[in-house]
């Protein structure tokens, strides 16, 4: 069997490419290596997204767009994408087997970036987590930290405070880079505070996470901070470990052209997994609907 277009993850773009796909009545297979929806699902408010005053729950809106994609025929599996070959008929190898394709649109998202710091990897699982969705009811009357000063950062911090004591963000600037409604809000809770310039350089405890050490990047001084967690939201790294002939930024993320083109005639790329400035859930809807166009337009010329 070959497929018109094999879309590679189920975030918000590869979702939105599937939708379009189908609808334009081409044979569309998505394949997804853990769940549908991506980063989306893991995020309490979508405040931003248009047509949802007062927000959306992320993993509501990934169930939407999911049960949307296969009314109109999409077809979705769970599988890990290894390598994808080119030629006339490309071919896009998983874990388990292949599948033959005429398109193939890469949209398969960014990961969390570590700290690589020591005690990080010790204690994932034990005090160090990287979704407060996710692990924030385990953290209720206690005190934790927050790395990071952007978006995600701020938004989760906020999250944590229905739950932990006190929450400490850590930030390696003088301000923090979130935006302004966000940083406006921040203001309005009593039981968070930041620290300024400063970053964690080790975490460290017994069998769970009792402290991390800090260090100040102006003044080099070092102190330690008492915490029973430690959420980390320092930025994202594109996932792109399987592609060996696509032209990549130095960063690893995916150049293409404002039509999703890559570097590849008949492979495209959407979402965050491409180079951009502005990675949020709504730019990445519109890329993958600006992808499955340009893969139509692409098998008229076939």
């Amino acid at each position: 069997m070959v497929y018109d277009v094999i879309i590679i993850g189920a975030g918000p773009a590869g979702l939105t490419a599937a939708i379009y796909a189908s609808r334009a009545r081409l044979h569309t297979l998505l394949i997804e290596k853990s769940g549908c929806g991506g980063h989306m699902t893991v995020t309490d408010q979508l405040e931003n997204y248009p047509g949802f005053n007062g927000g959306i729950n992320g993993f509501d809106l990934a169930v939407k767009l999911e049960e949307q994609a296969k009314d109109f025929g999409a077809k979705i599996i769970y599988d890990e994408v290894t390598n994808i070959e080119d030629g006339k008929i490309k071919r896009v190898v998983t874990v388990n087997t292949s599948y033959q394709t005429k398109t193939i649109i890469i949209a398969s998202g960014t990961h969390i970036k570590k700290m690589n710091i020591p005690g990080e990897s010790a204690f994932i699982g034990k005090g160090v987590s990287f979704c407060a969705t996710c692990d924030a009811p385990f953290y209720k009357n206690k005190n934790v930290a927050v790395i990071g000063g952007g978006d995600s950062a701020i938004q989760e911090a906020i999250y944590l405070s229905k739950f932990a004591r006190n929450i400490t963000i850590i930030h390696r600037r003088a301000s923090l880079k979130a935006t302004k409604i966000l940083q406006e809000r921040l203001l309005s809770y009593s039981n968070i505070s930041v620290i300024y310039d400063s970053v964690p350089i080790e975490i460290i405890g017994k069998d769970v996470v009792e402290k991390i050490k800090i260090a100040n990047i102006k003044t080099n001084n070092v102190e330690e901070v008492k915490t029973d967690g430690v959420f980390v939201f320092i930025g994202l790294l594109p996932n792109t470990d399987f592609l060996a002939d696509i032209t990549l930024d130095n960063k690893g993320y995916i150049v293409t052209d404002e039509n999703m083109n890559t570097s590849i005639v008949g492979i495209f790329a959407c979402g965050d997994v491409r180079k951009k400035h502005l990675r949020q859930v709504v730019t990445a809807a519109s890329d993958g609907a600006q992808a499955a166009v340009s893969v139509g337009h692409y098998i008229e010329t076939l």
